[in-house]
C-alpha cells in the first residue's frame, strides 16, 4: 500500500476534529483559521508558479494557433469567443464581465481518468466554466500518476469528444488516493472511506488552496473539511449518489415497501443487524452535517435531490435551493449514427438489449428470470423470435466470477440458445446492437441516474426499466402525451414490460418519442444549468476579495 509521511502525520490531527467541535464553536473555528492559514502559505509558491506557467502556456498556444491559421479574424480561438453562449443573459458573478474572473477553481475528482459517467460530468463541468470564465484556471486534484497532462486530455478528447482549452487545465498529483479505496477498508467501509477523503482533501490543500472548491465525487467530508480549514472559500458540490439514503437504512428491515431490494436487503435483523443499523444511523447524521457546508448543491437526478435534500437541506446555512443538472449524454452523437426511420424498423430484430457492468447492483438474475418466464409463458409470436443480449464491462476477478454465475443460472433456466453475453464491448460494437435492438433493459434498484437509459432512447430503443429511481423519475416519462417505455419491479412485471415493448403496433411512434424525451440530457443543457448554478458561487468569491480590499 503506498503511503507518505505527510498523509500518515495529518491523521491524529484529523482525529482531533470532533473532540475540538465538542470543546466548543470559537476553539473550532480558531483552530480550522490557524491550520488554514498555514496551508495558505505553504501553497503560496506553487499557485504564484501555475499563474507564471499557465500565462506562459496561453502564449505558446495562442501563437501555434496564429501560426496554423487556426484563429478567427480578431486574434482570438473561435471556440472560446462566445463565452457567454450558454447562460441566461445575466450575471451573478459580481458584476465582473464574463471575461474578467480570473480565479482558481479546483476540481476534487481523485479518478479523474477512470473515463466513467462521472468523469464526462467533471470535463464537461470544466469545459463549462472555461466558456464562461476564459481567464479561470481550473485545477484538478488526481492520484492518476500514471498519466502526464497531455494524455489526459487526449484521452478525454478520444473517450468523451470533450476538447479543453489546455492552458488553463493543470493538474495536481495525490499521493494519499488509497486511503478512499474500498479495498484499504473491508470493515466500515462508509466510514472508513469517508475518513479517507478527509486525509485526501488535506493532501489536496497541501498542494493548492483554490478560491473556489468543487467537488465531483460525491467525497462531501472533503467539502466540511474546505469549511473548517477556508470558511471563506466558496464550495460547491455535483452530488452523482448520496453516500447512503433514506432508502439503503429502510432496506435493512425486511419487513418495510424496501426490505428486499439492494444488496443489503433485510440484513437488519439480528444483534449484528441492529448494530449495522445502529451504525449507518449516525453515519447518516455526520454524513447530513458535513454535506450541507457547501454553498451550492447539484444533483444528478430527481431521485437523488430527493435524498440529499432530506440529509443535507434541513441543515443548510445557504439558501441557494439544491438543483438538479442532469449529466451530459452524447444524445447528438447516438442521433448521427443510429437510424430511426421506417427504413432502419425493418432491420430491428426481437433483441432486448441490457447495457450494465457486471455489477451486484446492475440485478442481471432479475433480468434473466423475467426473460425466462417471458419466453415460457408468453404465446405471442415476439416471444419466439425474441433473444436477450447482456453488453458490460468486466473489471476484476470479481466480475468474472459474477459473469461465470450468471452463464450458470442461465443454463439453470434452458436460455442458454436465447441469452447472448458480450463483455468489454467496444464503441462501436455497442453502437451496431443499438441499431439491432428493439427493446433497452435496466433492472437496478434506485439507479441514481441512468446514463444507459438516455442512450437507449437516443437510440430509439423502447425501455423496460425498474421502477425506481431516476429511470422512473426523470428518464422514462410520458412525452407529448405518449408513454416512452415501461416500469417493473418484479419477474413477473419486467417479463410483462418485454411482451408489451415487442407487441406494439407502432413502434416507431414510440421510439421517435423516446429520441425526442433524450433531448433533454444533451451536453448543451448541462452546460447550460452548469453555469447557471455556478455563477452565484463565482458571486460569493468576487464578494469574498471585494471585502478583503477593503478591509486593506
Amino acid at each position: 500500500m503506498p503511503s507518505s509521511i505527510s498523509s500518515l502525520a495529518v491523521v491524529p490531527a484529523l482525529c482531533l476534529i470532533p473532540i475540538l467541535a465538542l470543546a466548543g464553536p470559537l476553539l473550532f473555528r480558531a483552530v480550522g483559521a490557524l491550520l488554514g492559514l498555514y496551508l495558505r502559505k505553504k501553497t503560496d509558491g506553487r499557485l504564484s508558479h501555475i499563474l507564471e506557467l499557465t500565462e506562459q502556456d496561453e502564449k505558446k498556444w495562442r501563437e501555434g494557433r496564429r501560426s496554423s491559421g487556426s484563429s478567427s479574424s480578431s486574434g482570438k480561438d473561435e471556440e472560446w469567443e462566445e463565452v457567454d453562449t450558454y447562460t441566461d443573459g445575466t450575471s451573478g458573478n459580481g458584476g465582473k464581465g464574463e471575461a474578467d474572473w480570473d480565479g482558481v477553481v479546483g476540481f476534487f475528482h481523485p479518478f479523474c481518468n477512470a473515463g466513467g459517467g462521472g468523469e464526462r460530468v467533471l470535463w464537461a463541468a470544466i469545459r463549462a466554466t472555461q466558456q464562461r470564465w476564459p481567464k479561470a484556471k481550473c485545477i484538478v486534484y488526481t492520484g492518476d500518476h500514471d498519466v502526464n497532462k497531455d494524455a489526459i486530455l487526449s484521452r478525454v478528447e478520444n473517450r468523451f469528444n470533450i476538447h479543453l482549452h489546455p492552458p488553463t487545465v493543470n493538474f495536481l498529483y495525490l499521493t494519499t488516493r488509497h486511503w478512499v479505496l474500498a479495498s484499504t477498508w473491508p470493515r466500515f467501509t462508509l466510514a472508513g472511506q469517508s475518513f479517507g477523503s478527509l486525509i485526501v482533501a488535506w493532501d489536496a490543500f497541501s498542494l493548492l488552496v483554490p478560491d473556489i472548491f468543487v467537488d465531483t465525487m460525491g467525497y462531501a467530508f472533503a467539502l466540511g473539511l474546505s469549511k473548517f480549514l477556508f470558511p471563506e472559500i466558496p464550495t460547491a458540490a455535483y452530488v452523482h449518489y448520496p453516500t447512503i439514503s433514506t432508502d439503503m437504512l429502510e432496506s435493512l428491515d425486511p419487513t418495510s415497501t424496501v426490505g428486499s431490494q439492494g444488496v443489503h436487503a433485510g440484513q437488519g435483523t439480528g444483534t449484528r443487524g441492529k448494530a449495522k443499523k445502529l451504525y449507518w444511523k449516525l453515519f447518516a447524521k455526520v454524513y447530513s452535517h458535513v454535506g450541507a457546508s457547501a454553498d451550492v448543491v447539484m444533483t444528478n437526478s430527481t431521485w437523488t435531490m430527493g435524498h440529499i435534500q432530506k440529509l443535507w437541506g434541513p441543515l443548510r446555512r445557504s439558501n441557494r435551493p439544491i438543483a438538479v443538472v442532469y449529466p451530459p449524454v452524447a444524445v447528438s452523437e447516438l442521433e448521427q449514427e443510429v437510424e430511426v426511420s421506417p427504413q432502419s424498423e425493418k432491420k430491428r430484430e426481437k433483441v432486448l438489449l441490457y447495457i450494465a457492468q457486471f455489477r451486484p447492483e446492475k440485478n442481471h438474475q432479475l433480468i434473466l428470470q423475467a426473460f425466462a418466464e417471458f419466453v415460457k409463458t408468453s404465446k405471442s409470436p415476439a416471444a419466439k423470435e425474441a433473444k436477450l443480449v447482456l453488453v458490460g464491462s468486466v473489471r476484476d476477478d470479481h466480475d468474472s466470477k459474477r459473469v461465470y454465475q450468471l452463464r450458470l443460472l442461465v443454463n439453470e433456466l434452458h436460455i442458454k440458445a436465447r441469452v447472448e453475453f458480450h463483455l468489454d464491448a467496444s464503441w462501436p460494437e455497442i453502437l451496431e446492437w443499438l441499431r439491432r435492438a428493439s427493446v433497452g433493459v435496466n433492472g437496478m434498484w434506485n439507479e441514481h441516474f441512468g446514463i444507459g437509459v438516455v442512450e437507449y432512447q437516443a437510440a430509439g430503443l423502447v425501455s423496460v426499466v425498474h421502477d425506481s429511481g431516476g429511470p422512473k423519475m426523470d428518464i422514462v416519462v410520458d412525452v407529448e402525451g405518449g408513454f416512452t417505455g415501461f416500469h417493473a419491479t418484479t419477474p413477473s412485471e419486467f417479463a410483462e414490460g418485454f411482451e408489451k415493448a415487442l407487441s406494439l403496433e407502432n413502434p416507431l411512434e414510440v421510439r421517435l418519442r423516446a429520441r425526442e424525451s433524450a433531448k433533454r440530457f444533451t451536453e448543451e443543457e448541462f452546460v447550460r444549468r452548469w453555469v447557471r448554478e455556478m455563477e452565484p458561487v463565482i458571486g460569493l468569491n468576487e464578494l469574498k476579495v471585494t471585502t478583503e480590499k477593503r478591509k486593506v
